[in-house]
């Protein structure tokens, strides 16, 4: 895990606490939407320093166990918490996966950082119910947290037209010709918090 972009002393400091979606699975180094993140804001003059802190396979559980020492370590001023995925895929209970998300929401407005929530949805073969519930949540924390959201970070890529061709193999992680979508659903949200 390494700062990348601007200088360390960089300010706004942006903290990407995610799964595989953001730790570019699968993929060439350097060509996800977090790296891909830090070209954006060399582009738009933005000082800002960007730490990826996501691991692959991760789960709110984890992230939260993380959390505590990556503000202390980074002292970000936004974290952007891309988890939740993973919950979901191990069957871990929606209540679990919603307290570990407000947990970290706290915790990092504790520490005097804005917080991006990244949503997520599931394919269909969950069932509608849960689906909607799991979907539904992270507007909910969000909500309730004062933190900004992106409803879905895989809009345009898992439910276009050509979500068949946006993928792996393995159908679940996106190829490195998605990322700027992906970019693209969370940069509107997260400029205005750079300021």
């Amino acid at each position: 895990m390494a700062w990348t972009g601007a200088a360390r002393a960089a300010s706004p400091s942006i903290l990407v606490l995610g799964d595989s979606l953001s730790a570019e699975y699968g993929l060439k180094r350097g060509s996800g939407w977090v790296a891909l993140l830090v070209a954006r804001l060399a582009q738009t003059n933005t000082t800002a320093g960007v730490v990826n802190a996501s691991i692959s396979g991760d789960t709110t559980s984890g992230g939260r166990s993380r959390l505590a020492a990556l503000l202390v370590q980074y002292k970000p001023c936004i974290v952007v918490i891309e988890l939740g995925g993973n919950d979901a895929l191990r069957g871990l209970p929606l209540a679990m996966t919603r307290d570990n998300l407000t947990a970290m929401a706290r915790a990092a407005k504790s520490a005097g950082a804005k917080v991006l929530i990244a949503g997520m949805q599931l394919p269909p073969n969950y069932g509608r119910k849960y689906g909607d519930e799991f979907a539904g949540m992270f507007g909910s924390v969000a909500k309730a947290e004062g933190a900004a959201l992106v409803p879905f970070l895989l809009k345009g890529v898992a439910d276009g037209p050509q979500a068949d061709t946006l993928f792996q193999a393995d159908r679940i992680h996106p190829i490195a010709a998605a990322h700027p979508v992906i970019l693209d659903n969370v940069w509107p949200v997260l400029k205005p918090l750079l300021r």
